[in-house]
Parts: C-alpha cells; sequence; structure tokens
C-alpha cells in the first residue's frame, strides 16, 4: 500500500508539472503575438489572459509580472525550447567551444547567431522600446546585454588558448569585437533595415570573423580552399 501511495503522488507531481509548463507555454506564446500586435506598452496581463485562456490569477503567480513574461519570453526565443539550460551550456555551444578549428568555430557561432537573431530580434526591438520609460525593463535589458557579453567572451577565451587570434590581439579585445558583430544592432541594421537574406548575413558574419580574429586566416582559407 505504501508503494502505491507513493506512486500515486509521483503521478500527481508530474501531472501538475506537466500542466504547469503547458500554461506556461501558452502564457508565453500569446504574450509574443501580442507585443508583436500591440507592443509592450499596449499589452495588458488581461490580454494575454484572454488570449491564453489562462486565468489572470495563474499568469501572476507563474510570471509575477509582464516583464516577467517577457523575460521568459526572451529566454525561450534565445535557446529555442523552454528548457532550464543556458545556451552556453548547451551541448552543441560546449562543442564549438572545445573544437580545436578555430575557423570551425566561428562558423559554428556564426549559424548559431544568425538562429538566435532569427528567433529574438523582433522582441528584442520591443525590450529597447519599453526600456526607454521603464526602469525595470531597463534593467533587464542590461542584464541581457550582460549576459550575451560573458557568453560571448567564452569564443574570445577559446581562440586565446588555443593560440589562434590575430598577433598583438588581446583577448579582452576579441571579445569587444566579437561582442561588436554579434550584437542585435548589427543584425538590425542589415537584415532588418537593409533586407539582406538570413543566409548572406550568416555568410558574412563568419567571414569577417575569421577576417578580424584569426592568425593568418587568409593563408589558412587559401589552403583550405585549394
Amino acid at each position: 500500500m505504501e508503494t502505491d501511495v507513493k506512486s500515486s503522488g509521483s503521478h500527481d507531481g508530474k501531472g501538475r508539472q506537466a500542466r504547469t509548463r503547458l500554461a506556461r507555454a501558452a502564457v508565453v506564446e500569446a504574450a509574443r503575438a501580442l507585443f508583436l500586435e500591440r507592443g509592450y506598452a499596449g499589452t495588458t496581463i488581461e490580454a494575454i489572459s484572454d488570449r491564453s485562456d489562462i486565468p489572470q490569477a495563474t499568469v501572476y503567480r507563474l510570471f509575477s509580472s509582464k516583464l516577467g513574461i517577457l523575460k521568459a519570453l526572451l529566454d525561450v526565443s534565445i535557446v529555442g525550447d523552454d528548457k532550464a539550460v543556458a545556451l552556453q551550456d548547451r551541448p552543441h555551444v560546449r562543442a564549438l567551444l572545445a573544437d580545436r578549428d578555430p575557423k570551425n568555430q566561428l562558423s559554428g557561432f556564426a549559424a548559431n547567431t544568425r538562429d538566435v537573431m532569427s528567433r529574438t530580434a523582433p522582441l528584442y526591438r520591443i525590450l529597447v522600446s519599453a526600456a526607454g520609460s521603464d526602469p525595470e525593463a531597463n534593467a533587464l535589458l542590461a542584464e541581457q546585454t550582460r549576459q550575451r557579453q560573458e557568453g560571448q567572451a567564452l569564443i574570445a577565451r577559446s581562440l586565446a588558448r588555443g593560440g589562434a587570434l590575430r598577433p598583438k590581439l588581446r583577448e579582452r579585445d576579441a571579445a569587444d569585437i566579437i561582442h561588436a558583430l554579434l550584437s542585435p544592432e548589427v543584425y538590425q541594421l542589415l537584415v532588418t533595415e537593409r533586407g539582406w537574406t538570413l543566409e548572406r548575413y550568416e555568410q558574412w558574419l563568419r567571414g569577417i570573423l575569421i577576417d578580424q580574429l584569426l592568425f593568418l586566416s587568409s593563408a589558412r582559407g587559401a589552403r583550405s580552399d585549394s
């Protein structure tokens, strides 16, 4: 009998977790549509509740605030799912950081940046807009930038430790270059404003990263293409 009780409790717990996950996903997707339709200021918790068919009390319990929903939406968009694993801890990112071929590393990170930016660019613009008048949104924007900078610094560290950086290029300067080139602002300028395709953006990003960061990159490229 004791075993049956524990098993029943376990099933109930898993059921609650599944329902919570579904409710969170419904709220996040409803918020995505409403933020894009109405902007951050024009979207209310009530509207998100109505669109997602999740009671307002549950929305507040799960996310605390509208800004909490936007943060969750950004987190999901950055990594591509709702698993609680940071981007830098994902297997494909860890594999790239461990890759001993620096050109493969930068090619992989260019592709990864393309994917992330294509999912997050509209939401990033919403956050930037909200940050102009909302101190808490401004703090979230600063935190997003800090996290991105920390993650990108890992690329520079990996290249520096592998002896792949151009002569006299310090790791810190390499990290600054990576942070600038992989920024949402560059994506916004080239893809959104200038109309570049995602393929062109990725190819350009790969080429400029290799050119700016790697030791004898042109010679290596010539050998690899021959």
